[in-house]
């Protein structure tokens, strides 16, 4: 069993998320506690929210206050709802949240039951509960779980439930393709920039696009999605980023780029990356030594070319610190301009080089997955700004740009590319 604990400060947008399972016919509410919900199944945020706020004293000041977990049984795993409910109250119980308000959701929405649970870490008396050691407290428990109810273990074939793969736009599904990739994507690597994150996503042919405009007199900006052909060409219909969430729109990831850029800069975190790039390059003599040695290091390159094959960016992608990195951010050296000039074939790689690239990477990064994400802790409430109050979000925040507005219509004088990656 995997367990994947999220830290915040949004308890309307995690029930929200669940509520939007459950509208689709993809979930269903397993259990609840000190929360009350209909015989009916009935469920309203409106008045979950009122029911974990009454549990809470008036003024709370932490803003990392909701934990979101998601609890993952093998996907050989044949569990009842009964059984499945008794697994997330006994996890909960042993992580110290017996006592809590919390809601225990059944999601069928990627081919595997699995829990979410949404709770508060605040007590009724204002104190915290402590979020130190929950990875090793996590883990425990979901192994005792294991053995108690005859699951399977965590294993190496477990790591099947979390195997990336790329779109395929004739398969019809975007919608729910680019979701299980882009997912755990963003929460597992550092980037700084827009142009980094399309770098990651290209692997799994994915595009991202920024978009601007006004509706009916109201001014956008937001995210577009696309599938993506073998030549980074834009194939299906557009995926607006309000489809999967907030949380992979244009002001949560710029708020996270910043975050990451201000972690990256402070704590000199590139500084290795750059170190075990220089040798390479210093040790290498042609670009295909130069890829070779970066992988075995842990190290992906990605060569970012236009429409007509010239190379014009250089991303590395780190799997040691999950760092993304433009060429330019770790020094002129390792720009596009000064490794095109030094490897002739990175300037005249042909298409059957190109795809053999991204198979190879998309290998790496998923090796990495099946490494390091099975029991994760990640911790999304590391807001700079100055909230006051945990239930400061009690309404719904607002999409990047209207759910029913239509994405903008293109040119069809020329079609848009993403440029060939490698």
């Amino acid at each position: 069993m995997v367990a994947d604990i999220h830290i915040g400060n949004n308890l309307y947008g995690a029930l929200a998320y669940n509520q939007e399972k459950i509208d689709a016919g993809l979930g269903k509410i397993l259990g609840t506690n000190r929360v009350f919900v209909p015989a009916d199944g009935q469920f309203s945020v409106g008045d979950c929210m009122r029911d974990f706020e009454r549990a809470m004293p008036l003024q709370v000041t932490t803003t990392r206050g909701i934990i979101h977990i998601s609890l993952n049984p093998h996907p050989e795993d044949k569990i009842s709802d009964e059984r499945l409910a008794d697994i997330g109250r006994e996890y909960m119980e042993r992580l110290g949240f017996g006592g809590q308000p919390y809601m225990i959701f059944k999601h069928e929405d990627i081919d595997r039951q699995h829990l979410h649970i949404v709770s508060t870490r605040v007590r009724s008396d204002g104190s915290l509960i402590s979020d130190k050691k929950n990875y090793e407290k996590s883990k425990k428990i979901t192994d005792d779980l294991e053995q108690k109810y005859a699951l399977y273990p965590k294993d190496k074939k477990q790591g099947e439930a979390w195997q990336l793969s790329p779109v395929d736009a004739s398969r019809g599904d975007l919608k729910k393709q680019v979701a299980n990739v882009i997912k755990p994507l963003v929460t597992m690597y550092k980037f700084q920039s827009l142009g980094e994150y399309r770098a990651l996503l290209s692997l799994y042919n994915i595009g991202v696009e920024k978009i601007e405009g006004s509706n009916q007199g109201h001014k956008y900006t937001g995210l577009v999605y696309s599938a993506l052909d073998a030549d980074g060409n834009r194939v299906g219909k557009p995926l607006k980023s309000s489809l999967f969430g907030k949380s992979y729109g244009i002001e949560a990831l710029e708020q996270s780029m910043k975050k990451s850029a201000e972690e990256i800069n402070a704590r000199g975190q590139a500084a290795a990356t750059k170190a075990l790039v220089s040798t390479s390059l210093t040790g290498s003599r042609t670009g295909g030594e130069f890829r070779a040695d970066l992988q075995g290091k842990g190290i992906d390159l990605v060569l970012r070319r236009n429409d007509q094959g010239r190379l014009y960016g250089v991303t590395f992608i780190d799997r040691n610190s999950r760092m993304v990195l433009n060429g330019s951010t770790l020094g002129k050296e390792f720009s596009a301009n000064a490794l095109g000039a030094r490897f002739t074939e990175f300037s005249t790689a042909g298409r059957e080089d190109l795809q053999f690239a991204k198979e190879a990477l998309r290998s790496s990064i998923q090796t990495d997955l099946n490494d390091k994400q099975p029991a994760t802790v990640k911790d999304h409430g590391g807001d700079d700004s100055p909230v006051g109050s945990l239930l400061s979000v009690l309404t719904p925040e607002p999409d990047q740009h209207d759910n029913n507005q239509p994405a903008p219509t293109r040119r069809k004088k020329k079609k848009r590319r993403y440029g060939r990656q490698v």
